[in-house]
């Protein structure tokens, strides 16, 4: 049963994976990405305001420098993340202008999500972008971080946006379709829960710590990011985007798990 409905909400922040975008070698799925500027177009033909929060910048930075994240140390991510941002924003820039889209780039620490003023600072310049249909695409500023003041997962970082710009709906494109009973992947009798109205300390627990080799995240920063979203108003759908033009697919057909705002 369907339960997601686009149309119920104006405002969505898109939150991108490493491994929907970027292949084990550190190579950008180009098709991939421009399906998605096809959907921002579609979403904005219909009076949808949105905002991305994108990964990738390591995994392609480090590809380009050659670095093995596996044993590099945090100059050597940091280094990667510079080298690798500036071909990811570039690459978002390119896809989305093909379709008459302008974008921004936006880099955020904690620090910029939980002090007031920085806060309220961030706030305008993403709505002054949204007001001049500007596509913020955000990432960790992962170059002035460290390990102790870092999100460490864009999915709390999106939720900590969509939370910034009073967002109506967080949409966490995943490799999986929605949120289960168990781990689909070890579990093949596990089924699809399509709403969350409350998120208890069972769920949290069965999101477990799976996570892809490319990412950072796994089922339970989505979870951890639901929770969060909620709390601020801001209802959260996990779906599927292992597929091309993954939006209109949500769009069509409502599968995925949405999580209530409370």
């Amino acid at each position: 049963m369907a339960a997601v409905a686009l149309s119920d909400y104006r405002r969505l922040v898109i939150k991108v994976g490493s491994s929907l975008l970027v292949d084990e070698s550190g190579r950008l799925n180009r098709h991939w990405l421009e399906s998605l500027a096809d959907d921002i177009s579609y979403l904005q033909e219909h009076d949808h305001e949105t905002l991305i929060v994108s990964s990738g910048a390591i995994a392609i930075g480090s590809a380009v420098l050659g670095i093995n994240k596996q044993r590099a140390r945090l100059e050597d991510l940091q280094a990667a993340a510079a080298a690798g941002q500036v071909q990811l924003v570039h690459a978002y820039q390119e896809v989305l202008s093909a379709h008459g889209i302008r974008a921004a780039q936006v880099l955020l620490t904690p620090e910029d999500t939980e002090n007031r003023r920085r806060f309220l600072n961030a706030r305008g310049t993403l709505g002054r972008l949204l007001e001049r249909s500007v596509v913020p695409v955000i990432n960790e500023n992962d170059t002035v971080t460290t390990e102790e003041i870092r999100y460490g997962d864009n999915d709390r970082l999106a939720a900590r946006v969509a939370q910034l710009v009073m967002a109506d709906a967080l949409i966490l494109l995943s490799d999986v379709d929605g949120f289960y009973t168990a781990d689909p992947g070890t579990h093949p009798d596990a089924e699809l829960i399509p709403e969350v109205t409350t998120i208890t300390a069972e769920m949290v627990a069965a999101a477990g710590e799976t996570r892809s080799d490319i990412g950072s995240g796994g089922m339970a920063t989505k979870v951890q990011a639901a929770r969060i979203a909620t709390h601020a108003g801001c209802s959260t759908i996990i779906a599927s985007g292992k597929i091309d033009f993954p939006l209109h697919a949500l769009a069509a057909t409502g599968r995925g798990t949405v999580f209530r705002a409370e």
